[in-house]
C-alpha cells in the first residue's frame, strides 16, 4: 500500500491540463451496453480505478474491451453480452457499479445487481432507481444482498424524483431510451456529466431533451446505431488545481476545462480572495492572494456549490483570515477529513451537518489518513499549505479513485511530493529515521 508524501510551504507555478470526468465517463461506459452492433469509442477517459473497476464489470457480463495505445480512450464491444448480473465484489468497490441496472434492462429486459450498500460519505440508498423502473413497467424483486428487475417491455412514464439524483437521473434516461413512449423525468438532476451521457446517447440514436433545467424528455427508440463520444473535462479535479493554486499562494494555468460548469467555484474563490482570469472557455488562470479571507460555503446539487469541493475549500478555509461556516447538504456523514485537518493543525468544531472553521495561522506537518476520495485531495492540499514538517497520508487509493497522476501534476507545478510504500516509512516526521531522505523528493 502506497502513501503520499508532501514538503509543502512552495507556491505552486506553472500550467496543467485538466483530465476527463470520472462522473462523466461511468456512465457513457456502461450506456455501451445498449450497442452491441458497432464497437463503441470513447475518448478522454481518465485513466483512474473507477474506471478499471467498471471495465471489470463489462467484461464480467460478456463484453470485450479492445487494446489501444491511447490510455485515455476505450473500444468496447458489447456484443457478447451473455450474462446480466453483477457481483458483489465488484460493485462493493464502485457505488456507481448500480448505473448497469438501466443499459441491461433496456436492452435485454433483466438485470441482476448487488445493492451497493452504504459507504464512507453516506448511505445513497438506490430507492430512486427501483421505484422509478417500476414505473416504466419493470419487476423489482430484493433479496439475498441483490436487486433483480425484468419485464417483458418497457414503457414510457412520468417520474417524479423526491430529490435530485445523478445516478437516479442516468440510469432512467437509459432505461428508458428503448423503452415504448415518451418517458419524462421531473426533477431531474443538473449535473453536466448528465448532460454529456444524453449527448453521447442522443449522438447514437436516442432522443433525449432537457426540455427544462430540471425535467428531462426521453422519446424511446427502437435501437441504437453507434456510441463515439469524446468526454467533457472533470469539474472536480479543475476545482481541486484552482483551490491548490489559492492554498499556496500559487499561480496557475488550468487547460482543457469548461469554464462553464465552474461557476459556483469560481465564486466562492474569488470571495475568497483569489484573483481568477478567464483566459478562454476552456483555459483558466488562479492567483493565490496572501491574504485568504474566510467564506461560508453550503453545498447543494448543481448548479450550487459541489459536495465533491467542500472537503478541498475546508482545508483552504483552514488558513483563513477568520471565522466560516460550511454546511454539508448532500450527504450525512462527509466530515470525515475533519479530524486528519485537525491534526495538521487546523481549528474546526463540528456541529451536526455543518462546521465551524477558524483560520489558523499555518499548518503544520503530520502523519494522516485518508476516508474516502475527496477527504485524500483535501489532505493533499492541506500538505501542501503546511509550512512545518512533513504530511504523510495513507491510503491513498481512494485518491487513485478519481484524480489521474495526481502526484505528477502537482511535481510539475513545483510541489514537493512523492508516492512511498507504507514500510519505507520507519517514524513520523520530526522524530529521528531517515523520513526526510526517503520521502521527499521530487516525483519524476
Amino acid at each position: 500500500m502506497d502513501k503520499m508524501v508532501i514538503e509543502g510551504g512552495f507556491p505552486l507555478v506553472g500550467e496543467v491540463s485538466i483530465s476527463g470526468s470520472k462522473n462523466a465517463s461511468l456512465p457513457i461506459i456502461v450506456s455501451s451496453i445498449m450497442f452491441d452492433n458497432f464497437d463503441s469509442e470513447i475518448d478522454n477517459v481518465p485513466d483512474l480505478e473507477d474506471i478499471k473497476t467498471i471495465k471489470k464489470l463489462l467484461i464480467s457480463l460478456g463484453a470485450e474491451i479492445k487494446k489501444t495505445d491511447d490510455a485515455n480512450k476505450l473500444i468496447i464491444n458489447t456484443s457478447g453480452i451473455d450474462n446480466y448480473d453483477a457481483p458483489y465484489d465488484l460493485v462493493k468497490t464502485m457505488r456507481a457499479s448500480v448505473l448497469v441496472l438501466g443499459p441491461l434492462l433496456a436492452k435485454y429486459k433483466r438485470a441482476r445487481v448487488s445493492l451497493p450498500g452504504g459507504c464512507a460519505i453516506g448511505a445513497r440508498p438506490i430507492d430512486f432507481h427501483l421505484n422509478a423502473l417500476r414505473l416504466l413497467g419493470a419487476t423489482v424483486k430484493v433479496d439475498h444482498g441483490y436487486v433483480e428487475v425484468f419485464a417483458d417491455k418497457l414503457k414510457g412514464a412520468v417520474i417524479n424524483f423526491p430529490i435530485p439524483s445523478v445516478t437516479g437521473t442516468e440510469n432512467v434516461i437509459m432505461a428508458a431510451t428503448l423503452a415504448e413512449g415518451t418517458t419524462v423525468i421531473k426533477n431531474a438532476a443538473r449535473e453536466p456529466e448528465i448532460d454529456d451521457m444524453i449527448l453521447a446517447l442522443n449522438n447514437g440514436g436516442a432522443n433525449i431533451k432537457r426540455i427544462e433545467p430540471s425535467v428531462i424528455s426521453i422519446n424511446g427508440v427502437k435501437k441504437l446505431n453507434r456510441l463515439y463520444h469524446r468526454v467533457i473535462p472533470d469539474r472536480i479535479e479543475a476545482g481541486t488545481f484552482m483551490v491548490a493554486s489559492a492554498i499556496t499562494k500559487g499561480d496557475i494555468i488550468l487547460k482543457n476545462l469548461n469554464v462553464n460548469h465552474l461557476g459556483s467555484i469560481i465564486e466562492k474563490l474569488s470571495e475568497a480572495g483569489a484573483k481568477i482570469i478567464i483566459n478562454s472557455s476552456s483555459s483558466i488562470r488562479i492567483k493565490g492572494s496572501k491574504v485568504i479571507k474566510s467564506v461560508d460555503i453550503s453545498t447543494a446539487p448543481y448548479p450550487d456549490f459541489p459536495t465533491d469541493m467542500q472537503a478541498q475549500m475546508m482545508a483552504l478555509m483552514t488558513i483563513s483570515c477568520g471565522l466560516c461556516v460550511i454546511t454539508e447538504n448532500v450527504f450525512e456523514n462527509r466530515f470525515m477529513h475533519v479530524a486528519e485537518l485537525i491534526r495538521l493543525g487546523a481549528n474546526i468544531k463540528i456541529r451536526n451537518n455543518f462546521a465551524i472553521v477558524k483560520g489558523a495561522i499555518k499548518l503544520s506537518g503530520a502523519e494522516v489518513m485518508a476516508t474516502d476520495l475527496r477527504a485524500s485531495a483535501s489532505l493533499v492540499l492541506a500538505g501542501l499549505a503546511s509550512s512545518d514538517g512533513l504530511t504523510a497520508i495513507s491510503r491513498i487509493y481512494h485518491l487513485d479513485r478519481g484524480y489521474e497522476k495526481m502526484e505528477k501534476k502537482l511535481a510539475n507545478l513545483g510541489a514537493i511530493i512523492s508516492r512511498v510504500k507504507e514500510n519505507d516509512i520507519s517514524a513520523l516526521p520530526g522524530e529521528e529515521s531517515n523520513f526526510n531522505d526517503i520521502a521527499c523528493s521530487k516525483s519524476a
